[in-house]
């Protein structure tokens, strides 16, 4: 199968509206989810067109999309889980720490990302035993931390000009940086793009089916970074 190249894919427009981006998002889901399940071709293409009507997943509608998500959750997929729960922090500052902790987890930065390895770095740059508690004030100071720790490993979260990234540049970059990782481990060859990569490591073809959304690429990074711990290059 031919591989998308990221020279020759599309550019993307500055300003996604909402509903494209979700839309994206929920393609590169179905992506994600038919090399989870370890579909073939045709096993794909046969619920595509049990639940829609269409053989590919571009031509679908979001309810569509909806449809294919649910059957594939009904097959055993499971979606990346969202922190819930009693005295789980769900405040501005507690779910951007919490996003970055567990991309970090996926980098190889962090050892777990469970909650309570959040629960204890936060404690010590902050010095709050409970992120709950924890005030508005000191957000900053755990973020910017957490950033370090991400800028340290390879992952920028800065443009050239000193800008800050939109959530999907993140998530591709941090998929980037896992890359970068895997190549230093021997995972992937040294001349691969991302593009390939997804393909040859995950069987995520980038650009099959359009542009990418951030929640796909943080679902390719899951992938890539399962990869980098079975080959012992996380920390």
């Amino acid at each position: 199968m031919a591989l998308s190249l990221a020279s020759t894919a599309p550019a993307r427009p500055a300003h996604l509206d909402p509903r494209v981006r979700r839309r994206n998002s929920m393609v590169g889901k179905v992506h994600v989810a038919r090399k989870a399940l370890n579909l073939d071709e045709d096993d794909y293409r046969q619920i595509l067109m049990q639940e829609t009507g269409h053989d590919s997943a571009k031509h679908c509608t979001e309810h569509q999309l909806e449809k294919v998500l649910g059957r594939f959750q009904a097959l055993g997929w499971k979606p990346l889980p969202k922190a819930t729960g009693k005295g789980v922090a769900q405040n501005p500052m507690a779910r951007k720490a919490r996003a970055l902790w567990i991309s970090l987890y996926y980098l190889g930065a962090v050892r777990s990302r469970d909650e309570k390895a959040l629960e204890a770095f936060a404690k010590r740059q902050i010095g709050c035993e409970r992120l709950v508690w924890a005030k508005q004030s000191d957000g900053f100071k755990l973020i910017e931390a957490l950033k370090k720790m991400a800028e340290k490993d390879g992952w920028a979260q800065l443009d050239a000009k000193g800008n800050n990234l939109s959530v999907l540049k993140l998530n591709e970059g941090l998929c980037e940086a896992i890359l970068a990782k895997l190549v230093k481990a021997g995972e992937a060859r040294p001349d691969w793009t991302l593009n390939v990569a997804a393909w040859r490591l995950c069987g995520v073809e980038l650009g099959g089916e359009g542009p990418m959304g951030a929640e796909a690429y943080q679902s390719l990074a899951q992938q890539l970074g399962a990869k980098l711990r079975a080959a012992g290059g996380a920390a």
